[in-house]
């Protein structure tokens, strides 16, 4: 009995797709949404790691023509009105108030505060663009295991129907319902774990570079007060 057993699950194949050909509809329409959901999130990790190493780039070459010491004027007419990264459209925010508040007796009064409204306005713009997407990667994160649970659930519960049906318990009957089963938990960990680890670290690097543009825009709000204060004295 015990040989029959084992020749009967020998011939059983176990591959992946075997296991997924083999489950209910409900079980690969699940296996399906787990798939997809991994692509979307893999989709959206990579495009979010050269945006951002890009965005980098950009800051780091901004801010070499920013602190060379030439005119702010001059830096401002060379961008012009279009500004290709977002550190150039903040100081293009900041340098567009100031022009604005200027009037025949000088500068307008509440100019400074005008300002950093304004470059903070970009920033705020920015740092969504930088953390668009991300939501998903977190959605993916929290509801993938579940997601695969539910398939576990639905999988074994027919795999017990089948040894009612058969009334029999040998491995023949029980190891295939029971792997489709385990297949689809093991899709939900595949598409949650590195949702949840990209999730984190992209969160931490969108953090790091609005940190930059907020720093960068306290820097140059100084330099115009200063300018002010001068043109005051």
């Amino acid at each position: 009995m015990e040989t029959e057993t084992l020749a009967a699950a020998q011939q059983l194949d176990f591959s992946l797709l075997a296991l997924f050909m083999r489950a209910t509809l409900t079980v690969k329409i699940v296996m399906i949404i787990l798939l997809l959901a991994s692509v979307w999130s893999w989709a959206v990790i990579l495009d979010r790691v050269l945006r951002y190493r890009r965005a980098l780039h950009e800051c780091a070459m901004f801010e070499d023509a920013f602190w060379s010491g030439q005119p702010l004027e001059e830096l401002y007419d060379r961008i012009g009105r279009k500004p290709r990264s977002a550190m150039e459209r903040i100081f293009v925010a900041g340098m567009n108030e100031w022009r604005r508040s200027y009037g025949r007796k000088g500068m307008l009064p509440g100019a400074q505060s005008r300002i950093e409204r304004s470059m903070n306005v970009t920033i705020t713009r920015e740092a969504e663009a930088l953390n668009r997407g991300l939501g998903v990667l977190a959605s993916v994160g929290s509801t993938a295991p579940f997601i695969g649970l539910f398939g576990t659930v639905w999988g074994i519960k027919t795999a017990f129907e089948d040894i009612a049906i058969a009334q029999n318990t040998n491995l023949a009957v029980v190891a295939p319902g029971i792997a489709e089963a385990l297949l689809a938990t093991a899709l939900g960990l595949l598409a949650a774990i590195p949702a949840v680890v990209a999730y984190n670290k992209l969160s931490a690097d969108a953090d790091r570079i609005t940190a930059d543009y907020e720093s960068f825009a306290e820097e140059f709000a100084t330099i115009l007060s200063r300018q002010m204060d001068r043109e005051e004295v």
